[in-house]
C-alpha cells in the first residue's frame, strides 16, 4: 500500500549518529561470484542449504535517511533544470552534519559528491547560499572523475580507504562516468554499469546515489518515464523521482520506490527546491 507523507523543509536538528560497519560479516554461505565466466563444462553449482542460510548472520542494512536511503545504489532522476543538483547539495550537507532532513532522521557519516557538471565557482555560490559558510569538514567534492571501468572504481577504493566512515557518494551525472558516451543505449549496457557501482556499494557498505534524467515522455508509472532502458532500475537498490508542476516551483513531489522501504510519495516545500 502506497505511504503518502507531506513534508515540509524544517529547521535542522542533529539526528543519530549511527555507526556503519566497513567490513562485512564473514558468514558460512560461500561466494559465487565468477562461476558464469567458467569454461569448464563440468563445474557443479555450489549451493547452501535453506538451514544454512537460516544460520548465517548477515550484516543489517543500515539507513543512510531513515526509510528513504539505506546502503547500496539508487537512481535519483528528475527533469532537466528541475533542481536536482541543489537537491544533492542538501542531501549531501543533511548527510555530512547529521541534521534530520524534511523531518527523517540521518546518519552522520563522510560525503563524497561527485558533482562533474559543475565548477568550483558555482558549487561555492550554490552552497554558501544554501547554508552559509560555516565548516563542513566531512563533506568531500570533486568535479573531475574517470569514468566506470576505466579507473572510478579505484579512485572510490582509494577514497575508502583514506575515509572509512564515508556513508555516502553522489555522482552527479551517471551520463559523466559512462564509457560509452553518445552511443545508443542497451538493456545490457545500463545493467552493466549500476552493477558495477552496486557490487562497490555492497562491497563497502555505502550508499551511492546516481542522477539521471527522465525523459519528456509522460507516463502513468513515473519510474517508467527515467531516461534509458529498464537495466537501470532493474540492476538498482532503489529509485526516486523528482517532479514540479512548474519548474521555477519550490514545490515539488518526490516518487521513491526501493528494495528495503516501501512506495512513497513525498510531498516537499522549501527554499532549497
Amino acid at each position: 500500500m502506497e505511504n503518502i507523507n507531506k513534508k515540509t523543509v524544517p529547521n535542522s536538528s542533529v539526528g543519530a549518529d549511527v555507526e556503519q560497519p566497513y567490513n562485512q560479516v564473514k558468514t558460512s554461505i560461500t561466494n559465487n561470484s565468477g562461476l558464469g565466466k567458467s569454461k569448464n563444462k563440468n563445474i557443479v553449482f555450489k549451493t547452501f542449504t535453506a538451514e544454512e542460510l537460516f544460520d548465517t548472520v548477515f550484516p543489517p542494512r543500515i539507513p543512510v535517511i531513515d526509510n528513504l536511503l539505506y546502503n547500496g545504489t539508487y537512481i535519483f532522476a528528475g527533469a532537466p533544470k528541475i533542481g536536482k543538483s541543489f537537491f544533492m547539495a542538501q542531501i549531501a550537507y543533511h548527510v555530512s552534519t547529521g541534521k534530520d532532513i524534511w523531518g527523517y532522521k540521518v546518519s552522520k557519516g563522510t560525503v563524497l559528491y561527485l558533482a562533474l557538471e559543475d565548477d568550483c565557482a558555482r558549487l561555492q555560490s550554490r552552497i554558501s547560499r544554501m547554508f552559509g559558510v560555516d565548516r563542513i569538514d566531512n563533506l568531500h567534492i570533486a568535479v573531475e572523475s574517470c569514468l566506470v571501468g576505466n579507473g572510478l572504481e579505484e579512485q572510490l577504493e582509494r577514497f575508502m580507504r583514506e575515509h572509512k566512515d564515508t556513508k555516502m557518494i553522489i555522482v552527479d551525472t551517471l551520463q559523466k562516468i559512462r564509457n560509452n558516451r553518445g552511443e545508443t543505449y542497451s538493456y545490457s549496457g545500463d545493467y552493466d554499469i549500476i552493477t558495477k557501482l552496486k557490487a562497490f556499494s555492497d562491497k563497502y557498505g555505502v550508499c551511492i546515489l546516481v542522477v539521471h534524467h527522465t525523459r519528456k515522455m509522460e507516463s502513468q508509472d513515473s519510474f517508467d518515464m527515467i531516461s534509458g532502458t529498464n537495466g537501470l532500475m532493474g540492476s538498482a537498490d532503489g529509485a526516486f523521482v523528482l517532479q514540479k508542476e512548474k519548474r521555477t516551483s519550490s514545490k515539488a513531489v518526490l516518487e521513491v520506490t526501493g528494495r528495503d522501504q516501501p512506495d512513497q510519495r513525498v510531498y516537499l516545500n522549501g527554499r532549497s527546491l
